[in-house]
């Protein structure tokens, strides 16, 4: 069974979405299906065609597409029809977030093998029109299935599109335990983390007017930002404007694979979100038994129950964000408590092995449904 699996952003851009679909394409890929990656060149220089652990990915100027000329829209439209023609996937699988645009290019060439179509809804909705004539609103009703990754962001697909209804559900985000067990929470010098890419929709300079306020009650308390992007000079530039150049730490890009090691050096994980489809850093966070600070955004409370695995607060509010962490670092046994429950919810909630199978299953009866309608001789769902 052949699964194409479109995602504007891939290994080795890893973020939240990329570091779920490089686990996922692994473990489905055990399960005895076949893929290849239709992703976006970005700003690494990497070669068109390449390879992930086997598994063949394949490069597209999508980002800069709509500003080409247009025999060269009609290169990459000719380009990724091939690609379909040659694989002929069974199942095209499109990771879609806010604001995406390389899914035009799956719809131009939506004809060629036709196939049904897995849509999976990354990111918050809120505000956004899917109208029949936009992109969202076409690849909606397009889908033979939509998946969101939290409750929050489904029904903000449905209100938009209420006849998904019927043809859609949510299945969680989740991460493999980390074989590297949680170490204490360190109290006596508390550390806050901030990690994710550095936009300006993380919020991470909330959490730096918070620090300003924290350390008159906490002298000792430091913080970590990890993660790079645009936002990152003017990150920099408010810390020393605050006079906190000495208690924060820009680490850059951290690696998936030692996040488990980077959450054990930290009390309380600060996600001051202004917007977020589902948080996975709250959940690496709970994984690791760390409490997380974050505002009742998207799909965040899903993630984080508030007083029983982290505290949650008002979008945009750093006083709110202060006094939150004022309560964890001064009862540290809450803290502890908190991030013990977090972990064990996210092993029951948030199960790798579950979000796995709940893919298998869905590819199973896609591909199926597909292969029964091309053989009563009408279109799959596209």
């Amino acid at each position: 069974m052949r699964i194409l699996f479109w995602s504007e952003g891939f290994w080795p851009n890893l973020g939240g979405v990329e570091v779920l679909c490089t686990g996922l394409l692994t473990a489905l890929r055990a399960r005895g299906y076949e893929f290849i990656v239709v992703t976006m060149h970005r700003n690494f220089d990497l070669p068109d065609a390449d390879q992930y652990k086997g598994i063949p990915v394949y490069r597209f100027p999508f980002m800069t597409a709509f500003d080409a000329k247009v025999h060269q829209l009609a290169e990459i439209r000719q380009q990724v029809s091939r690609l379909k023609q040659s694989f002929a996937p069974n199942l095209v699988h499109l990771q879609m977030l806010p604001y995406s645009l390389s899914g035009v290019f799956h719809l131009l060439t939506a004809k060629i093998n036709p196939s049904p179509l897995l849509l999976t809804l990354h990111g918050a909705l809120k505000n956004l029109d899917a109208g029949p004539e936009t992109l969202l609103g076409q690849m909606l009703r397009s889908a033979a299935w939509v998946t969101a990754n939290s409750e929050a962001t489904l029904a903000q697909a449905r209100q938009l599109v209420p006849e998904i209804t019927h043809y859609s559900r949510v299945i969680y985000n989740a991460l493999p335990v980390p074989t590297l067990a949680p170490e204490p929470l360190p109290n006596d010098r508390p550390r806050l983390l901030c990690l994710g890419r550095l936009y300006y929709e993380k919020g991470f300079d909330l959490a730096l007017s918070a620090l300003a306020t924290l350390v008159a009650r906490h002298p000792r308390v430091e913080m970590v930002i990890a993660g790079d992007g645009p936002a990152r000079p003017e990150l920099e530039r408010q810390a020393a404007v605050l006079g906190l150049a000495e208690r924060v730490t820009f680490v850059g890009w951290v690696n998936p694979e030692q996040v488990p090691a980077l959450m054990n050096t930290v009390t309380v994980v600060v996600m001051p979100s202004r917007q977020e489809g589902f948080g996975l850093v709250a959940l690496e966070a709970a994984l690791m038994a760390r409490p997380v600070v974050a505002t009742r955004v998207g799909g965040l409370p899903e993630v984080v129950i508030h007083e029983q695995t982290g505290l949650l607060v008002a979008p945009d509010d750093s006083r709110g964000i202060t006094e939150a962490l004022m309560s964890l670092l001064g009862h540290p046994e809450w803290a502890t408590q908190m991030g013990q429950a977090a972990r064990q919810r996210a092993q029951e909630v948030f199960s790798w092995d579950r979000c796995v199978a709940a893919y298998d299953a869905l590819y199973h009866t896609l591909i199926a449904e597909g292969a029964h309608a091309h053989a009563a001789g009408t279109p799959a769902p596209e």
